[in-house]
């Protein structure tokens, strides 16, 4: 039985509990991913009722935050003990759980458990799917068709093919000492049954069990390992697990694993290293078994076996007996072994995955991490070992005394829409029921980065069943030209400029035809040279528009004046959108003078209608776009969402039926675009107390094949160049680089980070050359209230210094410092790091005319209001935010207030939602038409001084308002402000990391609603995280995306927020430039992660300090983001001189950055 999130409650009814609250306590912002969360939570809770925090602990993660699939959304506010301001929600108001009230298994279903089980047979276009029910029926089965796949658990798609026969064999567990599983055992009901053993045995005996326990831990959430049933092969084949196998002629069919328990002196340990902690594939993985002589230390039998050294699981079993002959545990067995894996394990500087040099050294960390483990075992040593606690807190500014309980502002109201989204009733763009002659989409996209097309076959498309039609840029009726700058094609037509440029499009009667048809389109190039990175760009010259600058000063006497000059190079990495909701697009053509409605997932209405009207020839007021909601954007929907609705415009414009087209995650990495990689070149002078006098900062973005927003975020960049310090003479450039990638876009912070990263970056070089403490270096370059930029921009209400003051008395700095100072003395392969680090991001759009926004008022005779105005919700709670403005203005209930939708047709060319300006705009025209609509209630108030509001409304028959706001003046309104100090933990060894503890103190002025404030902040914050240590975009030489999906690509985890994790808002800050006092909150926390980025490089400066080849050489580098790989090379030490793999001149890498 399923049993899915709208079974268990709604809203028409009652939600269940675990929906109550988890809308109730914020826990829910764009709301695509809630559903899955609540289901997870569910399941916890019907599977124990009435669960201890151990027993949670055990299934929700390590770190206390429930552990989901791989693609748990960044800017989630999550499930985890807290601790929580009182005022943010009352947990006496929550329905109790009561599990009597739970839906029960159905009976008749129950009653099939009796009945002798049947084979099952799906029969599709193409492919047979069996369910055999017994083993001798699935053996005849694999001897008539010994092609066909068996396919087993599959929490992964891989290559298929042929007819599948699917066969869940049971488990079958024999008495110990060994346990055996069948093939289908899924990996819960091993970890279930390895947990049992490991109480009922002596601890020698279950060593295998808990190094395979410890890797199952790490494996993927509950439900992935209710269906998964692959094993860890190099911790299975180290300990010597015995496979049986039943051969049906000549094809073997695993049936079941063996694993048996230890002898006495047997010690046993598996290891893994990936990108992310959890839910992750092994860059490496292995498992170590030792058998002692009885009594003694002296060696008899070594396994070592390893996964990801090769294209199967190997055992070093040479290396193993050539080091034994009744060797001791000791250091020069150690050496031995280390010396043999550096030798034995090669790999070639090509080889698929990359990171060479990183997965040599960790098959030497890992024996030597087991040497220490069994070392403790034998009582001869001390393995470090550290846990820390749980917790998160918040603190922020009440609302003031004497405020109406009528009066929303201030107050921390749950988003309007968290119910809806938590009992998975929010309507999305591909939630639409499809229309009754509806068709099917898909793109057909360039394999080339730079080609000529030379020809295009569609004939095996067309034997399809569904095909309807092919449409390319023969077909468009108006301009193929497009794009903010008019750079790009609708379609791509001749010559192609970047692997994924669009081609095409098949439309079918279904997205499965579709899939196939696009399969089927046959396309032939002539290749031409290609530019993929921005060292190619700078070597060709090859760069979009021309060199942008700024600067203040005389920059040479500055570093004349100077006492040290310090230059260097830094790499930040580009970064995925990775929103829950890919792009979607539903048009629907009205037959009516060129009429078409288009639902789309988008934040910038203006520009969909504006380029489908161009690309149809017809004028924009034909056109009418609408947004509901949309699962997330961070800046992706801002203009790339474009690429796909005027592909499905046109298609059914070419049909005259509604077209849907929603893509699939691989198609929407390739495509769409994603954060700029950046590469800075910096030349810094200073004094000897630390005092910054001279900057001189090349930038270079990759912005890839057209131009889009890049010159923006190019100039926001140059504009935050300085951070927060004042510098008397600074230059900035930047340089657009021109690759053959998919085009860059918008992302979260438009260029600030990587500039504000490269300033900090520069600034913990000049404290360590100058030998003084960071933060005290930092403190003493910061500006000062009525300081001037150096864009000449004056600083009025200046927060930072209250937000520093604050955030280093909160987080214990200085007590922490000498704590960890200490720490890091006493433990060798574990250290850690501390830094604070302050955030200034000036806030409006950097095009001073998008600097407006409307807002459309309807008062209906019964007093409800329907409001409408120009921003998109995309999960930031901002129609939740501008209902409590309107609530306020109008003095009227937010109850009485509803926004249904954002159109064209209702507040015309708005700006996008972005730049985190949509409150300020949209709350200030919400404002004024709320003013206005007030006045004309006037004279109707008069007559009847003491009516209320519904009868002075009916008197006045019609009452609506569209009201347009503009900002301008200096490059930004205002500045927001933020501080942030961070510890981290990192293992020497492995370049694992943990995330201790963050504490924030941001400046969101007069907060409109805290508790989105918060969870904004807090989004932002773990976005920031995965920028700058753990999203890894990867590209193939000739210009291919490796990591297209969550399982290549690894977005933050719950276990991957901090620890511990305090957000305090700034109190007493109010704005007078914005709406109510308020400021801007969704981009300027982003940066304030780098703390965490520059933790880790202090936790790296303290490893290096005990290598004496590392001691003169205070500076290196560590770019962005800093990855496993990063932290583990950076950590110099004996077995990375071991492992250096030369690169021959004509070797092509698995992977460029670009």
């Amino acid at each position: 039985a399923v049993t899915t999130v709208e079974g268990i409650g709604s809203t028409k009814s009652r939600l269940h509990p675990v929906q109550e609250r988890i809308s109730k306590s914020h826990g829910s912002q764009c709301g695509f991913c809630t559903p899955g969360i609540v289901m997870s939570m569910y399941t916890l809770l019907r599977n124990q009722p009435d669960p201890t925090l151990t027993w949670t602990r055990g299934r929700v993660g390590p770190t206390g935050h429930f552990k989901g699939g791989d693609t748990v959304s960044p800017n989630c506010s999550l499930f985890q003990q807290v601790t929580l301001s009182p005022s943010l929600f009352n947990p006496e108001e929550f329905m109790p759980l009561d599990p009597t009230q739970e839906p029960i298994f159905p009976p008749e279903l129950l009653r099939l458990k009796d009945v002798p089980q049947k084979q099952l047979r799906f029969e599709g276009e193409r492919v047979t799917w069996i369910q055999a029910s017994t083993l001798t029926e699935l053996l005849d089965l694999k001897a008539q068709c010994p092609e066909a796949k068996l396919v087993v658990g599959n929490t992964e798609i891989g290559e298929s093919g042929g007819c599948p026969a699917a066969c869940p064999g049971p488990c079958v567990p024999s008495v110990f000492p060994g346990i055996s599983f069948g093939a289908s055992c899924p990996l819960s009901s091993v970890e279930k049954i390895l947990h049992e053993a490991v109480d009922k045995l002596p601890a020698y005996k279950t060593e295998v069990f808990k190094g395979v326990l410890e890797q199952l831990r790490w494996f993927a959430g509950i439900q992935v390992k209710s269906v998964a049933v692959s094993p860890c092969s190099g911790a299975l084949k180290a300990q010597g697990k015995r496979l049986f196998v039943t051969r049906p002629g000549a094809e073997g069919i695993s049936l079941k694993t063996q694993q048996a328990s230890n002898f006495s002196g047997e010690y046993f340990s598996a290891f893994k290293q990936a990108s992310r902690r959890e839910d992750d594939i092994a860059k490496v993985t292995c498992g170590m078994r030792v058998l002692f002589q009885p009594g003694t230390a002296q060696v008899k039998e070594l396994a070592l076996c390893y996964g990801g050294m090769a294209d199967r699981t190997i055992s070093i079993g040479a290396l193993s007996h050539h080091v034994l002959s009744g060797s001791s545990w000791n250091e020069g067995l150690l050496q031995a072994v280390c010396a043999g894996l550096a030798e034995e394990l090669h790999l070639s500087p090509d080889a698929p995955g990359g990171m060479v040099d990183f997965r040599r050294t960790l098959t030497l960390s890992f024996f030597f991490k087991f040497y220490l483990t069994v070392l403790q075992k034998l009582g001869k040593g001390n393995v470090e070992n550290v846990s820390v606690g749980v917790g998160a807190k918040y603190r922020l500014s009440e609302v003031p005394e004497g405020q109406s309980e009528e009066d929303m502002v201030g107050r921390p109201l749950p988003h309007l829409a968290s119910a809806m989204q938590a009992s998975g009733e929010a309507v999305y763009c591909d939630d639409i029921p499809r229309y009754e002659n509806e068709l099917s989409l898909r793109l057909v996209t360039s394999t080339k980065a730079h080609a000529k097309i030379t020809s295009i076959d569609i004939s095996e498309a067309q034997t399809v069943p569904g095909f309807v039609c092919f449409i390319s840029a023969e077909d468009v009726p108006g301009s193929n030209k497009t794009g903010i700058l008019n750079d790009e094609t609708v379609f791509a037509k001749d010559e192609v400029t970047c692997v994924g440029h669009i081609i095409g499009a098949v439309v079918t009667d279904t997205p499965e035809h579709a899939q196939r048809a696009a399969q089927g389109v046959k396309i032939t190039y002539e290749e031409l040279p290609a530019i993929i990175t921005i060292k190619d760009a700078i070597n060709n010259n090859s760069y979009h528009g021309s060199e942008l600058k700024i600067g203040k000063g005389d920059l040479t006497k500055g570093f004349s004046e100077a006492d040290n000059v310090v230059s260097g190079e830094v790499h930040i990495g580009g970064q995925e959108h990775f929103y829950l909701e890919t792009h979607c697009t539903i048009a629907v053509p009205k037959g009516e003078q060129g009429e078409m409605e288009l639902f789309v997932s988008t934040q910038n209405t203006m520009k969909t209608q504006s380029f489908v009207a161009n690309m149809l020839g017809v004028p924009a007021n034909r056109i009418l776009v609408r947004v509901k909601r949309i699962g997330g954007g961070f800046g992706g929907k801002e203009t790339r969402s474009t690429v796909v609705s005027t592909a499905v415009a046109l298609a059914a414009y070419k049909t005259g039926r509604p077209v849907r087209c929603m893509l699939d995650r691989d198609e929407d990495m390739l495509i769409t675009g994603g954060r700029h990689p950046f590469l800075a070149k910096y030349k810094v002078g200073f004094m000897k107390d630390g005092k910054v006098v001279a900057l001189k900062v090349e930038h270079y973005s990759n912005a890839g094949n057209t131009m889009d927003l890049s010159q923006s975020i190019m100039e926001r960049a140059l504009l935050h160049m300085d951070n927060c310090y004042k510098i008397p003479n600074i230059l900035g450039t930047g340089r657009l680089c021109k690759t053959n990638l998919s085009s860059n876009t918008a992302f979260r912070g438009f260029g600030g980070p990587q500039a504000m990263l490269i300033a900090e970056y520069w600034m913990s070089e000049v404290a360590l050359t100058c030998g003084l403490p960071a933060e005290e270096v930092r403190r003493k370059n910061l500006y000062k209230e009525g300081d001037l930029t150096h864009f000449n921009q004056k600083l009025e209400a200046f927060t930072l210094s209250r937000c520093w003051d604050e955030c280093l008395a909160s987080s214990q700095y200085h007590a922490r410092r000498s704590e960890i100072d200490k720490f890091n003395e006493e433990n060798c392969w574990k250290k850690r790091g501390l830094c604070i680090i302050p955030t200034k991001f000036g806030i409006s759009f950097g095009i001073p005319f998008l600097n407006q926004s409307g807002a459309l008022i309807h008062v209906y005779t019964d007093g409800s209001v329907l409001l409408t105005h120009g921003g998109m919700e995309m999960g930031q709670g901002l129609h939740t935010k501008m209902i409590q403005v309107a609530s306020r203005a109008l003095k009227i209930p937010i109850s009485k207030i509803y926004i249904s939708e954002t159109s064209t047709n209702t507040v015309p060319n708005t700006s996008p939602t972005a730049a985190s300006v949509s409150t300020d705009l949209n709350g200030q025209a919400v404002y004024e038409a709320c003013q206005t609509i007030l006045k004309r209630l006037e004279p109707f108030k008069k007559k009847n001084p003491s009516g209320t509001w519904e009868e002075w409304v009916s008197l006045t028959g019609s009452l609506s308002l569209l009201h347009f706001e503009t900002n301008s003046g200096n490059p930004f309104h205002y500045f927001s402000y933020g501080v942030a100090c961070s510890e981290v933990e990192i293992d020497c060894l492995t370049g694992d990391h943990k995330n201790l503890r963050t504490d924030i103190v941001m400046d969101v002025g007069s907060s409109l609603n805290p508790a989105i404030d918060i969870g904004q902040v807090e989004g932002a914050f773990v976005q920031g995280l995965g920028l700058f240590t753990l999203e890894e975009l990867h590209y193939s030489p000739e210009g291919s995306l490796h990591t297209r999906g969550p399982s290549t690509y690894k977005i933050p985890a719950f276990g991957s927020i901090p620890i511990e994790f305090s957000v305090s808002l700034l109190r007493d800050c109010p704005n007078k430039k914005a709406i109510y006092a308020s400021k801007a909150v969704g981009e300027p926390p982003l940066f304030l992660a780098a703390s965490i980025f520059f933790a880790i490089k202090d936790a790296i400066h303290a490893a290096r300090a005990k290598n004496p080849d590392c001691k003169m050489e205070k500076l290196f580098r560590l770019d962005s983001p800093a990855t496993p790989e990063k932290i583990r090379n950076a950590c110099v030490d004996q077995f990375t001189t071991l492992c250096v793999t030369g690169v021959p001149e004509n070797c092509k890498p698995w992977s460029v950055r670009v």
